[in-house]
């Protein structure tokens, strides 16, 4: 077999083997497969008459990455052509730049279509945090971080967020992401499924956020409700506070709600539970009662005998004397004496009086008060006189 015999069967193998001699220039773009790895590099079978190698500085932006942390033999990888030879044969390459690359693309992405990806915080900087997305420099501002207000960024450091891109300059490598914004959305497909599953009279987890004068917000997962403050206890409640803190874990009922109006009704009381449902059983007219004042009109005062159970004391049965208003005879939160006067079990209403309440026990305590000080002679009087005694 002769020389040039020998070449073309070498050609031939070298052919059936998958190497077709093709072109390659720097900045190319290119698949390849990793073969070798060691400390320092990566070789890759880039198809072509010579192996790629990726030193350890284009492998990726953290140095302190160590190749085979990175990469394993047989895996696909893009890499970028940076010289045909490197002097030894051998081609150049880079995977952080086409890493880079990919990156604004995805940036890009995010910005105009509203794609998410995830990032770990890497410091904690003035206004903010910072992140890195294949090398790219990313910021987030604190306002950005979480729907409801962040007070230390600090308190991110390490942590992996789902964000998306809010602001974008390649030109000056400015890049600004954003947690809330995903938050948000989120809220919002769960606000969805929350509505569509909502059912009168079941009971929801929820979190209290947010307190009022007449009641105390609820999130429910991505949707908030609202307790009204006579749907905190059965006992009359002045002050939300009294009952509940905003970041206290609740378990509510859902006592109705209004998808058009975007309306939530809750309670926090055990709506099963009604304290009329005992009244029969341990109170009766003319029975008379220690009661605390709860509120106080024009008209009477409201007094609560039992959690969740106030009758009406009218203005003309607060005592004997003729007064304007309650208030110039009683306070909230005196305990006074009632006596029961007339009980309406399908209205749930009690009438009580103060002065009636009061007369069945004054010429009682007149009498104890006065005959605490009378003598045997008092009582005798005019008896003993003249009477001999041996």
């Amino acid at each position: 077999m002769s020389i040039d015999e020998e070449k073309d069967l070498s050609m031939k193998e070298f052919l059936e083997q998958g190497y077709d001699f093709k072109r390659i220039h720097e900045g190319d773009l290119i698949k390849g497969k990793v073969i070798k790895i060691t400390e320092e590099e990566v070789f890759v079978n880039i198809g072509y008459i010579a192996d790629g190698i990726i030193p350890k500085e284009e492998l990726s932006e953290d140095y302190n990455l160590s190749p085979k942390e990175l990469l394993n033999p047989e895996d696909e990888i893009d890499v970028m052509i940076l010289s045909n030879n490197d002097g030894e044969g051998n081609v150049l390459l880079s995977k952080k730049r086409v890493d880079s690359i990919k990156a604004w693309d995805m940036l890009q992405d995010s910005l105009e279509n509203g794609s998410t990806f995830e990032v770990t915080v890497k410091d904690a900087v003035k206004g903010g945090v910072t992140c890195a997305v294949n090398g790219i420099r990313a910021f987030i501002p604190i306002s950005q971080l979480a729907i409801r207000g962040v007070t230390d960024a600090k308190e991110y450091l390490n942590k992996k967020l789902e964000v998306k891109v809010i602001e974008l300059d390649r030109d000056r490598n400015n890049v600004v992401l954003s947690r809330k914004e995903v938050e948000k959305q989120e809220e919002k497909v769960e606000a969805e499924r929350i509505w569509k599953s909502l059912k009168k009279g079941e009971k929801r987890q929820g979190t209290i956020v947010r307190l009022a004068k007449f009641g105390a917000f609820v999130d429910l997962g991505g949707l908030q409700g609202l307790i009204h403050i006579s749907d905190l206890a059965w006992k009359r409640v002045s002050d939300p506070a009294e009952v509940v803190s905003v970041g206290d874990e609740v378990e509510v009922y859902v006592l109705d709600f209004d998808r058009k109006k975007e309306r939530i009704s809750l309670a926090l009381k055990e709506v099963s539970y009604d304290p009329w449902n005992n009244i029969r059983d341990k109170y009766k007219v003319n029975d008379i009662i220690e009661g605390r004042v709860v509120n106080l009109l024009n008209f009477g005062a409201f007094i609560e005998i039992a959690p969740g159970i106030e009758g009406l004391v009218h203005l003309s049965d607060i005592c004997g004397e003729k007064i304007a208003k309650p208030s110039e005879v009683l306070n909230l939160d005196d305990k006074v004496k009632v006596k029961i006067m007339e009980i309406d079990f399908d209205n749930k209403k009690i009438s009580l009086s103060i002065k009636d309440a009061n007369q069945s026990g004054e010429d009682y305590d007149k009498y104890n008060e006065e005959s605490s000080n009378l003598t045997l002679g008092d009582l005798l009087g005019d008896k003993l006189k003249g009477l001999k005694l041996d």
